[in-house]
C-alpha cells in the first residue's frame, strides 16, 4: 500500500477470487461458472450492441429491465439491474446499513459480505452455523439489523424453504432482509414471489451462473419499488452508466431464451447429483446441496492436500483456509465428461494415499 491510503483502507481484507488460468491446461471447477456457452440470442444481440458503443448504454436499462420484470412477475420499478449481483449486494450495505443499523450475516457464507462492510465503514456481526453447517433461522429473529443470506448458502450449497425466509421476514418488519439467490436455479426455492407480501424483503440474483454470462457481469435486484428506489440513488451516486450496451443486450437475449437456460439448470442438476453420488460411494461427505456445486470432504485427505493434488492432475476446484471448513473442498459442476474426470482422478488418488 502507498503512504497516502486512507486509514480505513489500511485493514481492509480484500475478498480473493478463484483462480483463472489463461491456458487450457485445466478442467476448470473452482468458479462456479456455467460450462455452456451463452444462447445463441445472447451472443447475436451482444454483437449487434457492439456496433453502437460509441454511443452510452442507456442508464435506466429500460429494454432488459422491463423483460425481467415480465420474466418475474413483477412491475418494472421493483427491478434493478447492476454490474453484476455483486454491485446490488454492495448497493444494499450502503443504501440499508451504516452505523446505528450494523449488519448480520452467517459465518460461512459469501466470502464478500464482510469486505462490502468493512469497505462501507458499517459494523456486523456473524451468526455461527449448526455443526451440520444449516442456517439457524431464529437467530435472524428480531435482530434490529439489516440481514444477508444466501439462499442456497454459499460454499455450503444447503438452501433454506420460502417459508424459512418468511419467518425470518415476519419476525423483521423493521429491517431489510436481502436474500442472494445468484444460486437458486439450480433447485432452490426464489423469494421473489414474497415481495408483493414483505417491504421489507430485496431478492438479488445474477446471469453469471445459470445463464452462462460470468464475463458479462449482470446481476439484478427485485423488490419493494421504495427499496429499489434506495438502490438507484447509490446508483445514480456512483455510476448511472454500470451495465454496458453489450452486456445489457445479452442479458436481454438470455431471457428470451428461457428454455435454453432451463434445460442447461436440468443437466447441471443431473451432473451435480451424478457427483454427488460417485463420491459419497468414495468415502466422502457430501453436502446436499441445491446449487452448480457441491462442498465435499474425505476422510483420507486434507482438503488443502486434495486441492493440491487435483490441481497436479489438471483440476481446479476451490479450497478456503477457514477452520470450520478448511477440510472441504468446493467443486463446481461440468459437464458430465469433466465430473467423470474429476471422479477417476479422485479414484486414482485415494488408492496413492
Amino acid at each position: 500500500m502507498s503512504r497516502y491510503q486512507g486509514a480505513r483502507l489500511s485493514t481492509l481484507s480484500p475478498y480473493t477470487p478463484g483462480e483463472q488460468p489463461r491456458d487450457a491446461k485445466y478442467v476448470k471447477l473452482n468458479t462456479n461458472e456455467s460450462p455452456f456457452e451463452p444462447s445463441e440470442k445472447a451472443q447475436k444481440l451482444a454483437a449487434e450492441a457492439a456496433g453502437r458503443l460509441q454511443l452510452y448504454s442507456d442508464p435506466t436499462c429500460r429494454v432488459l429491465v422491463d423483460k425481467l420484470a415480465e420474466v418475474y412477475g413483477v412491475d418494472a420499478d421493483e427491478v434493478i439491474v447492476t454490474n453484476g449481483s455483486d454491485e446490488v449486494l454492495d448497493f444494499a450495505f450502503q443504501a440499508f446499513c451504516d452505523e446505528d443499523v450494523s449488519a448480520r450475516f452467517p459465518d460461512i457464507t459469501y466470502g464478500f459480505y464482510p469486505v462490502f462492510a468493512a469497505r462501507n465503514g458499517i459494523p456486523y456481526e456473524t451468526v455461527a452455523l449448526r455443526d451440520d453447517f444449516t442456517i439457524d433461522i431464529e437467530q435472524y429473529f428480531g435482530v434490529g439489523k439489516t440481514i444477508f443470506i444466501a439462499n442456497p448458502n454459499a460454499p455450503t450449497g444447503i438452501a433454506l424453504s420460502r417459508d424459512e425466509i418468511e419467518q425470518i421476514l415476519i419476525h423483521n418488519k423493521d429491517n431489510v432482509v436481502v436474500i442472494d439467490e445468484a444460486y437458486v436455479d439450480f433447485g432452490g426455492e426464489s423469494a421473489v414471489p414474497l415481495i408483493k407480501k414483505y417491504d421489507n424483503l430485496l431478492v438479488t440474483q445474477t446471469f453469471s451462473k445459470s445463464r452462462s454470462l460470468a464475463g458479462g457481469r449482470l446481476g439484478f435486484g427485485i423488490g419493494n419499488r421504495e427499496l429499489i428506489a434506495d438502490l438507484h440513488t447509490v446508483r445514480y451516486s456512483t455510476n448511472p452508466y454500470n451495465v454496458n450496451s453489450m452486456t445489457a443486450a445479452a442479458g436481454y437475449g438470455v431471457l428470451c431464451d428461457e428454455d435454453y437456460t432451463r434445460a442447461n439448470c436440468r443437466t447441471i442438476i443431473e451432473n451435480r447429483d451424478y457427483t454427488t453420488a460417485a463420491l459419497r460411494e468414495l468415502g466422502f461427505r457430501v453436502l446436499d446441496s441445491k446449487a452448480n456445486f457441491v462442498f465435499a470432504t474425505t476422510p483420507a485427505m486434507h482438503g488443502a492436500d486434495l486441492y493440491a493434488a487435483l490441481k497436479q492432475n489438471g483440476i481446479l476446484v476451490r479450497h478456503f483456509d477457514s477452520p470450520r471448513i478448511s477440510d472441504f473442498v468446493r467443486i463446481s459442476i461440468g459437464t458430465r465428461e469433466q465430473m467423470q474426470t474429476l471422479v477417476d482422478v479422485v479414484e486414482k488418488l485415494l488408492t496413492e494415499v
